[in-house]
């Protein structure tokens, strides 16, 4: 986008100031005292080649210092790369229409000003005052300050480029200084008359002898090719081997062997006789069901247990009655004691360490007490998640970090922390770099994953060990590592340490 600008910009009919100079939008009300410091700024950051987002901040400083009352009613808007970045304040509003959608910015809806960084290919980009009316199709701004209720930048209808002018044929000193001169390319031979021939030859010429014709001739007629004939060739025979002889051996002579004679009657065997098993003993005698065991031998009367079985060849004790384990007790469900016990902390794998710290199963030492982790050892179950770490911002406010937190300018407001899904965290600048909704810290299992929210300056981090900080891409989670220092807007810093007791 910022190669095209915005397009075809129309103003809006209405009774505030309008400008559009290198590529950047401006409206606001005459009447406001921050007025003529927008319109310098505007000027400035266009001189200088800025884009959207360094004209967002120069009004964001403009802005905050001018707080003393009412918010400041007026938008700016100015492409960054293939988005646009956009501040509206007091009654001002923006919409920017992209191929996913549109996006609406009303200045009433935060305290101070609303600020945005739209990545996705913006098709379009409206801002307005109150009562600004409807731009006319056939009038375009072509840059500067005029009066008017705001501006449309309508990047579909981009401008149509001049014309080139038509080549013209250079001259040369080969043209002769005359009124009259034509090309030599240009200038036709003139046509030759045909010389007529007698049809017979004369007595002392010679006869004519016909040469190739010329211009385009019909194609003489197809040579029929003989079809192609293979060369003849013996039949192949192939070479008769011997017919197989095999040697010769003699007839084939059984071994002598003595006949057969029976032997006699006194060396026969008794015939086989099956061994009879030994008789099975007497079934054991029970007694009856209905009378009692006789006694004897001074002992006493034995009663028979009425849980014993129809009587068998063997006597078998009948297993004891089922009843309530001793070694286990179920209870109420594992995951609704927990939730019981430890309130909305939520639930995670996890291993302990032999002094029973809950850890990440993924890490090698205890985050506690530093015991080394034999993950061979180890198995993981789903106990309460612990306070991942905290968050320490510059000025030395700690946010523990057990839930999502919303950090920003203004973020009561934010729809995440009115639904209850995070907690909010105000963090402000003397410079109006924190957007109203910055920066959302999302827990996820054992990870602290930061989401920039569209501001308009940015989020950066710092890695342990690192000099460099590095820009996190837009509504895109980012996991950092402990030791990380994070940079909100311009001059805010924060620091994660994962230090826990």
């Amino acid at each position: 986008m910022s190669g095209q600008g915005f397009g075809v910009v129309r103003p809006l009919p209405g009774n505030g100031l309008v400008a559009y100079v290198g590529g950047l939008l401006l409206v606001c009300d005459p009447a406001e005292p921050a007025a003529d410091d927008l319109l310098e700024a505007l000027r400035e950051t266009a001189a200088a080649g800025g884009d959207g987002r360094a004209l967002a901040r120069r009004a964001a400083q403009v802005l905050a210092a001018n707080m003393a009352g009412d918010p400041t009613t007026c938008a700016v808007a100015g492409p960054v790369g293939d988005g646009v970045a956009v501040l509206v304040s007091g009654s001002a509003a923006a919409t920017i229409g992209t191929v996913a959608g549109e996006t609406r910015l009303a200045g009433s809806d935060s305290l101070t000003w609303a600020d945005r960084l739209v990545t996705s290919t913006v098709e379009r980009v409206e801002l307005s005052l109150p009562g600004a009316g409807s731009p006319h199709p056939a009038v375009r701004f072509e840059g500067g300050i005029v009066h008017g209720g705001g501006l449309v930048g309508d990047l579909t209808d981009q401008p149509a480029a001049p014309a080139a002018p038509a080549p013209s044929r250079p001259l040369t000193s080969e043209m002769p200084a005359t009124a009259f001169h034509l090309e030599a390319d240009l200038i036709q031979p003139p046509a030759q008359q045909p010389v007529e021939r007698p049809p017979y030859p004369l007595a002392d010429q010679p006869p004519i002898q016909a040469g190739p014709p010329s211009g385009p001739q019909p194609a003489s007629p197809a040579v029929e090719q003989p079809q192609y004939q293979p060369p003849e060739q013996p039949p192949y025979f192939p070479p008769q081997e011997p017919a197989y002889q095999p040697p010769e051996q003699s007839p084939f002579q059984a071994p002598h062997e003595p006949p057969y004679q029976q032997e006699p009657a006194f060396h026969q065997e008794a015939p086989y006789q099956q061994e009879q098993p030994p008789p099975l003993p007497e079934p054991q005698q029970f007694p009856s069901y209905d009378e009692p065991p006789p006694s004897g031998n001074g002992a006493g009367d034995q009663q028979v247990p009425q849980h014993l079985g129809p009587p068998d060849h063997f006597d078998q004790p009948a297993p004891p009655p089922l009843g309530p384990p001793d070694h286990f007790d179920p209870g109420p469900p594992q995951q609704e004691q927990q939730q019981a016990d430890h309130g909305d902390r939520p639930l995670v794998y996890g291993v302990d360490c032999k002094n029973d710290h809950f850890n990440d199963p993924r890490v090698p030492y205890c985050a506690v007490c530093g015991i080394a982790l034999v993950q061979r050892t180890l198995v993981p179950y789903k106990g309460p998640r612990p306070s991942l770490g905290v968050l320490i911002l510059d000025d030395g406010t700690a946010l523990p970090l057990e839930s999502d937190y919303l950090l920003g300018r203004d973020p009561e407001r934010a729809p995440e922390v009115a639904g209850g899904n995070a907690r909010p965290a105000k963090v402000t600048s003397p410079d109006g770099s924190v957007s109203r909704r910055h920066l959302r810290v999302a827990l996820d299992g054992w990870d602290v994953n930061l989401v920039d929210l569209g501001s308009v300056n940015g989020t950066q981090i710092q890695p342990p060990g690192d000099p460099n900080f590095y820009d996190i891409p837009p509504n895109e989670p980012v996991t950092i590592a402990p030791g990380t220092t994070v940079r909100v807007g311009v001059s805010r810093t924060l620091r994660f340490e994962a230090h826990r007791g």
